[in-house]
C-alpha cells in the first residue's frame, strides 16, 4: 500500500508540475487561492513546477524501487511547502472556504501522505 501511495503522490506532482509548466495562466486563474498571492509569474511559477517534478520523480523511484531515502527526499518539499500553505490558512484566519478545501485536497494530504508512507516504507536490501 505504501508504495502505491508513494507513486499515486508521485504521480499527482508530476502532473501538476506538466499543467503549471505547460498552462501556467490557466493553472494561475483556475486553482482558488493563486491569484491571491500575487500578480502572475511565470519564472516563479515554472520553478514551483519544477519542484513538483523532481519531488514527484523521487516518490516515483521511491515506490518503484523500495527506496526509502529517495521517498523522504521526494517528500520533503511537498511537506514544507504544506506547512507553508497551513501557516497562510492561519493567518487568514482559519476560514472554512474552497481555498482551505483545495489546499487540504490538493496540497496538504499528498504531502503527509507520501511522507508516512516514505517514513514506513521498508527498503529492500541487495543480495549478495
Amino acid at each position: 500500500m505504501r508504495r502505491k501511495v508513494l507513486i499515486g503522490v508521485g504521480g499527482i506532482s508530476v502532473l501538476t508540475a506538466a499543467y503549471m509548466w505547460t498552462a501556467t495562466q490557466h493553472w494561475y486563474h483556475s486553482v482558488p487561492g493563486v491569484a491571491y498571492t500575487g500578480p502572475l509569474n511565470f519564472h516563479f511559477a515554472k520553478d514551483v513546477a519544477l519542484a513538483y517534478l523532481s519531488s514527484g520523480a523521487a516518490l516515483i523511484w521511491a515506490g518503484i524501487k523500495h527506496d526509502k531515502s529517495a521517498g523522504i527526499c521526494g517528500a520533503s518539499w511537498l511537506v514544507l511547502h504544506a506547512l507553508f500553505h497551513v501557516w497562510i490558512w492561519l493567518h487568514r484566519g482559519t476560514p472554512a472556504d474552497l481555498v482551505a478545501l483545495t489546499n487540504l485536497i490538493g496540497i496538504q494530504i499528498p504531502a503527509f501522505a507520501g511522507f508516512i508512507s516514505a517514513l514506513t516504507l521498508k527498503s529492500e536490501r541487495a543480495t549478495p
